[in-house]
């Protein structure tokens, strides 16, 4: 009975598992999952690696072998909603998969066997993150990452937003792609590679689940633009900043049932 925290991106990962103790490594799937305890927490941190099988087959694993109770899922995402800018934090709402499409047998993006489009994150959780992430971005920001770095990406103000969240198994880089999921799916702020896979299984399995994305890049032509060195100077010292605050800063997290 835990509480798991999965990171997109393994440098996220990584910076979550230094700050471990008590580490146990179970390898399962070519996965390490890493079971021990966070800032007073008993969790499992692992990677999931990119795309939604990858992720729903981590989530699986993650609650029927290690009895996970709650899962939190961390990473980067790209923009639709136009008000966003890099930097910017999105704690989702409803979770979406943008490329689900079985007609004529059922609605477009309507989950087969689920009857729904939109699968909700869980209630309790999205205020506690969503101030969570406030609470780095005034409080820590300035302290953890260099004004270099906050000059080049432009991180002088950076925001948090709540809202729908679209997952596919591509990396969206063209301004036609967004504006096609936006004319589609107009609840979505932002999109990403493994978020509706996790709303899927943990919809299945009455798991209350979360996701939280740092946004990257505009999901157009300049999408990939200094991607890595965001990863590696900004979206991991965002991860450990926020779940930091989430489970040490505030009042305990209320009960998952």
């Amino acid at each position: 009975m835990c509480l798991a925290i999965v990171s997109a991106m393994a440098e996220e990962n990584a910076s979550l598992v230094r700050q471990m103790s008590d580490v146990e490594k179970i390898e399962a799937g070519r996965r390490i999952y890493h079971r021990g305890r966070l800032w007073g927490r008993d969790v499992v941190v692992v990677f999931s690696h990119w795309g939604k099988v990858a992720a729903a087959s981590t989530v699986t694993l993650l609650i029927t072998r290690f009895e996970a109770t709650e899962i939190i899922f961390t990473g980067v995402a790209g923009a639709v909603d136009r008000s966003l800018n890099i930097g910017d934090i999105v704690v989702g709402t409803e979770l979406y998969q943008h490329d689900m499409d079985v007609r004529p047998l059922i609605e477009r993006h309507e989950i087969p066997l689920l009857a729904m489009t939109a699968m909700p994150s869980y209630v309790p959780r999205r205020a506690l993150l969503a101030s969570a992430a406030q609470h780095y971005l005034d409080l820590h920001l300035v302290e953890q990452l260099s004004a270099e770095v906050i000059g080049e990406f432009s991180l002088q103000a950076p925001k948090v937003v709540q809202g729908g969240i679209a997952s596919g198994d591509q990396f969206i880089s063209s301004e036609q792609c967004v504006e096609d999921i936006r004319g589609r799916l107009p609840g979505v702020v932002c999109v990403e590679m493994e978020g509706g896979a996790v709303a899927q299984v943990c919809t299945e399995f009455d798991i209350p689940f979360s996701v939280i994305r740092t946004i990257s890049d505009s999901a157009n032509d300049q999408a990939a633009m200094d991607f890595p060195k965001f990863i590696v100077e900004v979206a991991q010292m965002y991860s450990l900043g926020i779940m930091n605050v989430l489970l040490m800063d505030l009042p305990p997290l209320p009960n998952a049932d």
